[in-house]
């Protein structure tokens, strides 16, 4: 695929707010093989405005339209799978045949996941005299890592999505191209504009930049310990949800 030379926000590819770029290296070959907006507060800004605006809209769609847009979604995912492929490998260096079931097959059975989940959940429900009603949290901040680079996106935002909340993506710098084809599809899905929004740039800044955001209500980081820490605690001053993975890898419980 041809990097964006943009943001994905509000529903457009919209020029980065500043010059900076990202190169994109193969690490097989260490070729660079694109460049993508290295993003800036100023980004992230127009990206949450964005999600803020979107949000009552997607939050008063009925469970089950929301499910069909996830359909919609996966649909498209599944249908360019053999580019998504194509891209995790240049961008990430995985196997071809690894690319194709995993990083390109996984994600489409995550995103039908929950387009069922979101048709079939009880968001409100009678207890006694009282009516349970479990609301959208609001705009999500997810953070993403580059080794499972689509999966990680699908694993943060169809849930957001299925639950009625809006997202702004900060993905891993290593691995934008896939986060760029992501964009893509949801807007090939006709998600309403603004539900999902894109913001390419390193972690130190639009990472960072997301996470203290006074419009943003929860940030979902997967990463290392080191910065999820910083997370954690820009997050925690701002009074925000967080939602933190880190560090830990394939953890083993060993019995006799």
């Amino acid at each position: 695929m041809k990097a964006h030379d943009g943001m994905y926000i509000g529903g457009e590819w919209r020029p980065a707010a500043g010059p900076d770029t990202i190169a994109v290296v193969n690490p097989a070959d260490e070729q660079v093989i694109g460049h993508v907006p290295a993003g800036t507060a100023e980004d992230v800004d127009a990206a949450v405005r964005a999600a803020r605006a979107a949000f009552p809209g997607w939050a008063a769609t009925p469970p089950a339209e929301r499910a069909g847009r996830i359909a919609a979604l996966r649909d498209v995912l599944a249908a360019r799978k053999d580019e998504i492929a194509e891209t995790v490998t240049a961008e990430l260096g995985s196997p071809l045949p690894l690319s194709q079931a995993v990083h390109a097959g996984v994600p489409v059975l995550v995103a039908g996941s929950y387009a069922e989940l979101a048709a079939s959940y009880t968001f409100e429900e009678k207890l006694g005299n009282s009516t349970v009603l479990l609301e959208p949290v609001g705009v999500v901040g997810a953070i993403t890592p580059w080794n499972y680079p689509l999966h990680q996106i699908v694993a943060k935002v169809a849930p957001a999505l299925a639950a009625g909340c809006t997202v702004v993506l900060k993905p891993a710098e290593d691995t934008p191209l896939t986060a760029q084809l992501f964009a893509e599809a949801v807007q090939e899905a006709g998600l309403p504009a603004g539900v999902f929004n894109l913001v390419t740039g390193i972690g130190a800044v639009a990472g960072q930049a997301l996470a203290g955001h006074e419009g943003v209500d929860l940030v979902s980081f997967t990463g290392s310990t080191a910065v999820g820490r910083r997370i954690g605690a820009t997050a925690g001053a701002a009074v925000k949800r967080v939602a933190l993975e880190l560090g830990g890898k394939s953890a083993n419980v060993i019995l006799p």
